[in-house]
């Protein structure tokens, strides 16, 4: 069996972006969640570059509406991992990402017949529930399906994920330019045809079998407790809340800070996006390799804590130049976080799977997806509510917080970790390397390959 390498796509290495996104963990099935994931996200960047002024210009909602709006949607998405988490214990998850699929689709197209509050309210709140759903039923599948391969293949669908947001984003600028009616609505059906494509494609996958569940670390298996009742698990999903603020610092601190504290021109903002982007379509698959093991992703939750800290510190010392020092600050800012958001994006999803019972049961991932959907509807009003509001103290006290939670976190994991093994010493808790050449696919890998439809 050849030796797994990690490296670039050169010649005695492993495969390189291009040649994994061509053949990913799973296989042709792999490849075809990949190519809706990119669908998906496309529709997803266009609906958030014009969400806010649809409601604004198009419906007519006052600003206070459409925070409200906002946040009742945001608030009833917390339910949707732990409801994904139950159907998926008692249905097939291709089946029920295919019905997410479908109810956004049907919800996004009711978007066009709402011209208030009230009708939107149900809407936006059906669509918001069921991404949540959706992107929980995606973690399940490609853990099955890339199996310990799940490292790699979640870089490769946040490259997928990336690139599609960017280029939802740049469709919905062409659509802003022209700023009429039409056009709204246009990006408005946009965004429904990339659910209608992205649940035709996932259609033609197969289920992906279970494999034979173990316990250990002091829970029982996937039909036995629940893990609102595993402390350790408990744990590590409170744990993990706070350490999802990186979205949050991105898309809300960084631009908020420049405009309101600082002399920056305020065409920086984007720039802020365009690094994240950029970075993690580069970066993202180099980072997944070096954290190729659970203990190696529990070790890594400091470099998070890190890493978010050296933001907070240059975002603190922005104001307190001109305008080109304080712009140069906040884009080296911009890089810190999106460090700690390509070490985030394998810790965290990690660390759910492997401290659970094997194979991960829906339940669990459906518990820690609540602890990324608090993180992330939290985020903003904390930021604009406590940190902001302080000023750079606050930004030096946020930091002071996510270092102290990201060795916490650490310390918790790895005591779990270690749990695990000395209760089950035949289970090992280091995974493959996660760039592992396609041909130490395990036989069924590859026959799955072979037999899966074509995308």
């Amino acid at each position: 069996m050849p030796k797994n390498r990690i490296g670039r796509g050169t010649a005695g290495s492993a495969p390189g972006l291009m040649a994994q996104l061509r053949d990913p963990p799973g296989g042709r099935d792999g490849r075809t969640m990949l190519h809706a994931l990119l669908l998906d996200r496309t529709g997803s960047g266009m609906w958030s570059a014009v969400a806010v002024l649809y409601f604004t210009y198009v419906v007519g909602l006052q600003a206070r509406q459409v925070g409200l709006l906002l946040g009742i949607a945001g608030a009833a998405a917390i339910a949707g991992p732990p409801l994904a988490g139950r159907l998926a214990a008692r249905r097939q998850v291709r089946s029920i990402l295919v019905g997410a699929h479908g109810v956004r689709l049907a919800a996004a197209c009711l978007l066009l017949a709402c011209g208030s509050f009230a009708t939107l309210l149900p809407a936006v709140t059906v669509i918001t529930v069921a991404d949540r759903v959706a992107r929980t039923m995606e973690t399940l599948y490609a853990t099955r399906a890339a199996g310990e391969q799940r490292a790699t293949y979640r870089a490769l669908s946040r490259v997928m994920m990336n690139a599609g947001y960017a280029l939802g984003a740049a469709i919905a600028a062409l659509g802003l330019a022209v700023g009429t009616h039409g056009a709204y609505v246009a990006l408005v059906l946009g965004n429904a045809l990339s659910y209608l494509l992205a649940g035709a494609l996932v259609f033609r996958t197969r289920e992906v079998s279970v494999p034979s569940p173990r316990t250990g670390a002091g829970v029982e298996g996937p039909h036995g407790r629940s893990p609102w009742r595993d402390p350790g698990y408990l744990l590590f999903a409170l744990l993990d809340t706070p350490l999802n603020v990186d979205d949050a610092v991105l898309n809300v601190g960084l631009p908020l800070w420049l405009v309101s504290r600082t002399s920056a021109p305020h065409a920086v903002v984007p720039a802020f996006l365009i690094a994240n982007t950029v970075l993690v379509v580069l970066l993202q698959l180099r980072v997944s390799a070096r954290i190729s093991t659970p203990r190696a992703a529990a070790r890594a939750v400091v470099g998070y804590g890190a890493a978010l800290s050296v933001c907070c510190v240059l975002v603190a010392l922005a104001p307190g130049g001109g305008a080109a020092v304080s712009a140069l600050l906040l884009l080296a800012a911009a890089l810190a976080v999106t460090a700690a958001e390509l070490v985030r994006s394998v810790t965290s999803w990690e660390l759910a799977v492997c401290l659970a019972p094997s194979p991960a049961p829906p339940e669990y991932l459906g518990v820690a997806g609540v602890s990324q959907a608090v993180g992330r509807s939290a985020g903003p009003p904390l930021l604009t509510g406590a940190v902001m509001a302080a000023g750079p103290v606050g930004w030096l006290a946020l930091a002071t917080g996510v270092t102290g939670v990201s060795v916490l976190q650490r310390r918790a994991a790895l005591r779990r970790l270690a749990t695990v093994q000395r209760l089950e010493p035949s289970v090992s808790v280091q995974s493959a390397p996660p760039s592992a050449p396609t041909a130490a696919r395990s036989p069924t890998e590859r026959q799955n390959a072979r037999t899966s439809p074509r995308p």
